[in-house]
């Protein structure tokens, strides 16, 4: 049969309406292919649907595909950038995943990491208006506003010394709540009761530090301190501090053992930190105590100590010093300052805290999620020679081999060999590679495999301060760096780092495979792309990275580089060296979200 064909007066109106919809659709569709063709749209847009395809966490075989396609160099654009408002991003302290955890001893402001296939693979932008960093030591003093522009502190803390904005600067005049006028002064004053200067006390730790004016200026002493402070109503306050070229960490005194290793600090300072020391049986007091080398210094400034309303709490916290056979050497206004016994402590006698000493099972320098002990930890569990008056006054600590680097078979030697080793290979750096350490450009430097801190005592004569990372699963050498006036703390790297961006300017790693590596396995328990999406987010823009492997590792490192953005060479090793060892040595891009990505 033929079609009917009827006049078009006489067409059903559902005819029409059909029609209508089927033209529309039609001109609809060619409109918005001129816009995508044609205008910023169609960038944003596209845009916008690579960053679903990186960010999206739904799909975790997506992600291996993507990682894969990155590690063999068949991904050729360059890894995303992250969103504009993931500038200060820390994967592990994300207040919105925190804040749904329990409050139980600070336990949501502790770590807390995603897993490997929820975090985002995506490249951590610089905020607008983001400067290279102010140089040492001029940064002490100030640094750009614009590359944190965050106020809060310098809103609410100003009067009291802590920071203030200065046009285009944040400036530091060395203040903290409990020494308005300057740390200076301050520290003149803890001078008159223990022996700041001449060498004695090289390794300090700063809890709840503020933007670390405190460690700052302990830096002219020759004292090397470790601040550190969390993730807090104090908004930036790491970021601050290592943005000023002082050492820094984000970290919560909580429900789990600092990860630094037993006896590692000659001088432990708390000033309004606000640690409730005698709480869950004097517990937190207990972990500080793990820490402080026997001869060591406590100073607590602030509350509890002589301070209105908290008269008990004061009394408690006397009486655990007590318990543990410090020495009172002063209480001077709203500071105290005690001193730990050179020997093992008066335990085990009659409390009312209940302290006991720890048994032999426990390895008072395992410290990576370890949940905090209500035990003392014995001094006679560390073997060797480690008191103050024991070891040698720094700088004689850094080049003589400490008693616990027999923690590895042979272990006196091999600091020896590891000392002389590190010598070489960093005059090699910087005569052969260029690397411009020693120069201003380089200021906060990272050791992600630090074994017994050579690369850092290499670099004794240079304007830096290198934090030393032991990976947890290798042996615990961090005892031994520590010991001859080194800092450091212990971390795995298929977890992100406890850092805000952009605080490094010089990285380094020998042996990066090993680090994902089960050890004694070739099976890996994370991934290289995943680890150095990681190693840019803590790089500064402009900032360096200097790898060691074998050629096969290095090959695979210099097509990853690629995706990261950074530009990079591929050296050989020095000519004394011996083993199959290739350097790359590459350089963080500066570049900048678009406005299509913001």
């Amino acid at each position: 049969m033929g079609h009917l064909n009827l006049p078009a007066s006489k067409r059903n109106p559902r005819q029409w309406k059909l029609l209508d919809i089927v033209s529309a659709v039609f001109f609809g569709l060619v409109l918005l292919f001129f816009l995508l063709v044609f205008t910023p749209l169609g960038d944003s847009l596209a845009a916008s649907g690579r960053q679903a395809l990186l960010l999206s966490t739904s799909d975790p075989g997506q992600r291996h595909r993507l990682v894969a396609l990155v590690e063999l160099g068949h991904h050729h654009q360059p890894i995303e950038a992250c969103p504009a408002d993931s500038v200060d991003h820390m994967p592990c302290e994300d207040p919105r995943r925190n804040s749904q955890l329990s409050r139980e001893m600070n336990f949501y402001r502790e770590r807390h990491c995603p897993l490997p296939d929820e975090v985002p693979l995506c490249l951590i932008p610089p905020p607008l208006g983001y400067k290279i960093p102010i140089q040492w030591p001029e940064s002490l003093h100030k640094i750009w506003h614009s590359n944190m522009p965050h106020n809060k502190i310098a809103d609410r803390k100003g009067h009291q010394g802590w920071m203030k904005e200065q046009g285009p600067y944040f400036i530091f005049p060395g203040g903290g709540t409990m020494f308005p006028d300057g740390a200076a002064p301050y520290i003149e004053k803890l001078g008159q009761y223990i022996p700041i200067s001449g060498g004695t006390l090289r390794t300090a730790l700063d809890m709840g530090c503020g933007v670390a004016s405190f460690g700052g200026s302990l830096l002219s002493e020759g004292i090397l301190t470790v601040s550190f402070a969390p993730r807090d109503s104090h908004k930036a306050q790491i970021q601050f501090a290592l943005e000023r070229g002082v050492p820094a960490f984000v970290l919560m005194l909580g429900t789990r053992r600092l990860p630094f290793p037993a006896f590692a600090f000659d001088f432990i300072h708390c000033s309004r930190c606000l640690i409730p020391f005698t709480a869950y049986n004097a517990t937190y007091f207990i972990e500080v105590d793990r820490l402080l080398r026997p001869g060591g210094y406590l100073v607590i400034s602030g509350p509890p100590v002589q301070w209105p309303k908290q008269d008990k709490e004061w009394a408690d916290l006397q009486a655990v010093a007590r318990a543990l056979c410090y020495e009172l050497i002063a209480v001077d206004g709203n500071t105290v300052i005690w001193k730990k016994p050179d020997g093992d402590s008066c335990l085990p006698n009659q409390n009312e805290f209940g302290l006991e000493l720890c048994d032999q099972s426990n390895d008072p320098s395992n410290a990576w999620y370890f949940k905090l002990k209500r035990c003392v930890t014995s001094i006679s569990s560390v073997k060797g020679e480690y008191a103050i008056g024991t070891i040698p006054k720094w700088t004689d600590r850094l080049t003589r081999a400490p008693s616990r680097a027999l923690v590895i078979k042979n272990g006196i030697d091999l600091f020896e060999a590891d000392t002389r080793r590190w010598a070489r290979r960093v005059a090699y750096y910087k005569n052969s590679l260029n690397v411009k350490l020693g120069t201003p450009a380089i200021r906060n430097v990272m050791d992600m495999n630090a074994f017994f801190g050579g690369f850092a005592a290499a670099l004794k004569s240079d304007p830096v301060w290198v934090m030393n990372v032991v990976p947890a699963r290798k042996p615990l050498t961090l005892g031994v760096i520590y010991d001859r006036g080194l800092i450091g703390v212990y971390h795995d790297w298929c977890e992100p780092f406890s850092t805000y961006p952009r605080t490094y300017d010089l990285i380094h790693v020998a042996g990066i495979e090993s680090l994902i590596k089960l050890p004694g396995s070739s099976k890996s328990r994370c991934n290289l792309v995943d680890l150095m999406v990681e190693i840019d987010r803590m790089l500064r823009p402009e900032g360096t990275v200097v790898i060691r492997d074998s050629p096969e590792v290095i090959d695979k490192v210099a097509r990853i580089a690629h995706a990261v953005r950074w530009t990079a060479t591929i050296n050989d090793k020095e000519p004394e060296s011996h083993g199959r060892e290739k350097i790359l040595v590459a350089t963080k891009t500066f570049w900048q979200l678009t406005s299509a990505s913001q």
